[in-house]
């Protein structure tokens, strides 16, 4: 990133904190989450919050904030991007720079689940809450909620989801569920990515909250998701995760955007860090699936 760009983050984190609240008043809206293309095309930056800075092999690929901010830019500026999801600490960097003007924003909201750690599944929420999601002009949260049977926090975790897809419902704003059935195997949690887990991770996270008019799933690329989004009425966001075999990826996830209740992409690493670091390149791939 330009030292002229990072020095005017800094000097406003600084001298003018206002600076931040008043960069999010004047921003330009979107006028739509799906975009002239009628899909969306959400890049996800959430990651270092929880401690998984990791990509493919380098550990500390997202510790670096200036590239990572500068990745994001650059995706940012691709024609049919139409998003980004990220914590507070970001989105406010990318207000700063005024990249955010006629896009959708979502607020990731539980990040306590940490990485490796042994509270992983005690996901409570320490990110943005439906308040400020509102009061900031954005467009929804999304919260991250595994199921594990094995792990006695696992209520209280989707007792904080339901919550906090109430608050978004309340407030006519996007809930961004993202359930998986998880399980602990040799001390490190599991997501269980076959067909029949995630199935029942889609019927058991529609059903959370009292209204779900505003609730809509962000759900991994697996086999069968003819009956994955086969499962539940509820619009649908594909992520990507981290992907090994970038050719395979996009043709898994441009079968699954022919299913009905599919309405676009929500994808991070794999966009922001690809192979060969064309950036540009891999974000105009995914747009051509939409």
């Amino acid at each position: 990133m330009q030292c002229e760009k990072l020095s005017r983050i800094v000097s406003a984190r600084v001298g003018d904190p206002g600076a931040i609240t008043a960069a999010a008043a004047r921003r330009v809206k979107a006028t739509s989450l799906l975009g002239e293309q009628g899909k969306a095309m959400i890049i996800a930056a959430d990651h270092p919050a929880r401690g998984a800075n990791g990509v493919g092999g380098d550990p500390n690929a997202m510790a670096d904030r200036s590239e990572l901010l500068d990745r994001l830019c650059t995706a940012l500026e691709r024609p049919g991007v139409t998003g980004v999801l990220g914590t507070a600490d970001i989105l406010e960097d990318l207000l700063l720079l005024g990249v955010l003007d006629g896009k959708s924003v979502f607020g990731s909201m539980n990040r306590a689940g940490l990485a490796g750690s042994v509270f992983e599944i005690d996901d409570q929420f320490t990110g943005y809450d439906a308040e400020t999601i509102a009061a900031m002009g954005f467009d929804g949260g999304k919260m991250l909620t595994r199921i594990a049977l094995d792990d006695p926090a696992t209520p209280a975790a989707l007792s904080e989801t339901a919550r906090a897809v109430n608050e978004l419902n309340d407030r006519h704003l996007i809930a961004m569920v993202e359930p998986f059935m998880s399980a602990w195997q040799d001390g490190r949690i599991r997501n269980d990515l076959s067909t029949d887990a995630v199935v029942k991770s889609v019927t058991i996270a529609s059903g959370l909250g009292r209204r779900t008019a505003y609730t809509w799933l962000k759900l991994p690329v697996v086999a069968g998701m003819e009956r994955v989004l086969a499962s539940s009425t509820l619009p649908a966001l594909l992520l990507g995760g981290e992907v090994t075999d970038p050719e395979a990826a996009f043709a898994s996830w441009g079968k699954a955007l022919k299913q009905p209740t599919a309405q676009g992409l929500v994808v991070g690493r794999s966009l922001l860090y690809p192979a060969g670091g064309d950036v540009a390149g891999a974000v105009d791939k995914a747009v051509s699936l939409l």
